[in-house]
Parts: structure tokens; C-alpha cells; sequence
């Protein structure tokens, strides 16, 4: 009780500003309909009218929440949950992208840590540029990558991979770099005391110390991962998906849907991050490193 009580409190403070929000950003619209109609609008049936726009500019959480409902549980109960209207539909197209780039990243991202910690060229070399790399925009160089991908017939799964990769790599090097070099130097010389090679210095003393820095670059890369596949999507809006799902939005002004595709998108991201985090526990308690 003592742990759900402060989130409570956050997320009930969260909903009040929404709801205020929603309240101030739509008023507009009410006072503008009701001085075309001659009509002198209250301020209670301003708020009730800011509830229920078709297209508001803030939608309030009721309207996203029965959005939500209408294209998850009642597309399932009328037996059309992988409806291209549905947003599980949407969301099995972005988690897709988001697991490829996300074994990709996590990948790439070891492979360089290992080499960056026992190269000291590496080192000076290549983490300067994998620093660098995060300067650029996802929204610039995505259409690019798509365009380039599409050239070479690269199936457009692997497109919106590779963009996911690309910021999810980024928090898998820089954790894995801390980890490996988390053991201190009097483990290091009681490694080479008893004569260990530099293999089993890695596999017995390395990499287990870096297993708790990994499993935190990866709910970090996981989320990247999911904001690189919705980006993509925009690019690639003709094989749906969160992000083609808010681009639609976008064009018919439709906020509750653009709306309602970022709370699954959020959701579908720390459902992930969950995931791993279960993992974790799971495999450090194993490790002996948490209770």
C-alpha cells in the first residue's frame, strides 16, 4: 500500500491537469459555436461541451479511454481484433519492428562495447562517433533510410529495423562500456594473481558484473526501440501501424484517434519494459546478485 499510494497520487494529479487542460484548449470552440448561435453559454455548459467534441484539440481522458475500447475489446468481441482498424492490429505491425530493431540494437551495441573496452583504438575511435550519431534527428534521417532500404528492395520490416535500431543500439553500448569496466582494479589483479587469460577474465568477471548495467541500457533501449519503429511507421504509414495509425489521425484532424494510438503505444512500451524488468529479477537472483 505504501509503494501504490504515491503512484496513485501521481496519476490522479495527472488526470486533474489532463481534464484542465482539455477544459482550457477547447473552450474556444465552445464560446465560437455558441456566439454563432446567439446563445450565452454558462461556464458549466462550456466544461460539458469541451467533453464530448468530435474533434477536439485536447481530448479528455473519457474520450481517449472509449476510443481505446471501441477499437481493442469491442473489435475482440465482434470477432475483428486484427481488423486494419483495430488498434491490436496496429500494435502486433509496431511490436514487430520494435523486437527486430531491438535484437539488432542490443546486438550491435554489445558487440561494440566489447570491442571498445578491449581496443583502447576502439575506444578513441569509434565512441566518439557512436556519441555523435545521437545528434542527428530520427525525423531527418529516417525518410532517408527508408528511401535508401526501398532501392534495394529491402523488405520493409527490416527497414523499420534498422530505424529502431539505430536509437536503441546507443543505450546498449554506452551501459555495456560501464559495465564491463565496473570491476575495480583489486579484482582485476586477483584475476591475473591466478593466472586467468583475458577470455576468462571477460566470461567469469566482466561480464557478470555487467549484467545489471545491461538489463538497465535495455528497458532504456526497448523504449528507443518502439519510438524508432513509430518514426518508421510515419514514413511507411501503407503497412499501418502507431505511428501510420497517428499520421492518419493527422490528415482528418482526428486528435482522439492520434490520441488513443499514443496511450497503446505508451502502454505497449512499459508492458515491454515490465517484461524485462521480470527477466531481470528472475536472472540476477540466479546470479546471486539481488535478494
Amino acid at each position: 500500500m505504501r509503494n501504490i499510494l504515491p503512484i496513485l497520487t501521481v496519476v490522479f494529479g495527472l488526470f486533474v491537469i489532463w481534464y484542465a487542460g482539455a477544459v482550457y484548449l477547447n473552450s474556444n470552440w465552445a464560446y465560437d459555436k455558441a456566439k454563432r448561435a446567439n446563445v450565452e453559454l454558462s461556464f458549466g455548459a462550456m466544461v460539458s461541451d469541451t467533453m464530448v467534441q468530435e474533434k477536439p484539440r485536447l481530448p479528455p481522458p473519457h474520450q481517449v479511454g472509449a476510443e481505446i475500447w471501441k477499437t481493442t475489446g469491442a473489435m475482440v468481441q465482434r470477432g475483428k481484433a486484427f481488423s486494419k482498424r483495430s488498434l491490436i492490429y496496429h500494435g502486433w505491425i509496431t511490436l514487430s519492428s520494435t523486437v527486430l530493431g531491438f535484437v539488432f540494437g542490443t546486438g550491435l551495441g554489445i558487440l561494440l562495447a566489447v570491442a571498445i573496452v578491449h581496443s583502447r583504438a576502439m575506444d578513441m575511435s569509434v565512441m566518439p562517433w557512436v556519441i555523435a550519431s545521437q545528434t542527428i534527428p530520427i525525423l531527418a534521417i529516417a525518410p532517408m533510410i527508408v528511401v535508401v532500404l526501398a532501392s534495394a528492395q529491402v523488405d520493409d520490416l527490416i527497414a523499420k529495423g534498422v530505424i529502431s535500431m539505430y536509437l536503441s543500439f546507443f543505450p546498449v553500448v554506452v551501459g555495456m562500456v560501464k559495465g564491463l569496466r565496473s570491476p575495480d582494479h583489486m579484482q582485476m589483479d586477483q584475476m591475473r594473481t591466478w593466472n586467468a587469460s583475458k577470455s576468462q577474465m571477460f566470461w567469469r568477471l566482466r561480464l557478470p558484473a555487467s549484467t545489471p548495467f545491461l538489463f538497465a541500457s535495455l528497458k532504456v533501449g526497448i523504449a528507443a526501440s518502439l519510438i524508432g519503429a513509430v518514426v518508421a511507421e510515419l514514413s511507411l504509414s501503407q503497412d499501418g501501424g502507431l505511428g501510420a495509425r497517428m499520421l492518419v489521425g493527422s490528415y482528418y484532424g482526428q486528435t482522439i484517434q492520434i490520441w488513443s494510438a499514443l496511450i497503446a503505444a505508451a502502454t505497449l512500451a512499459a508492458l515491454m519494459v515490465a517484461a524485462i524488468g521480470v527477466f531481470q529479477n528472475v536472472t540476477l537472483k540466479k546470479m546471486g546478485m539481488a535478494s
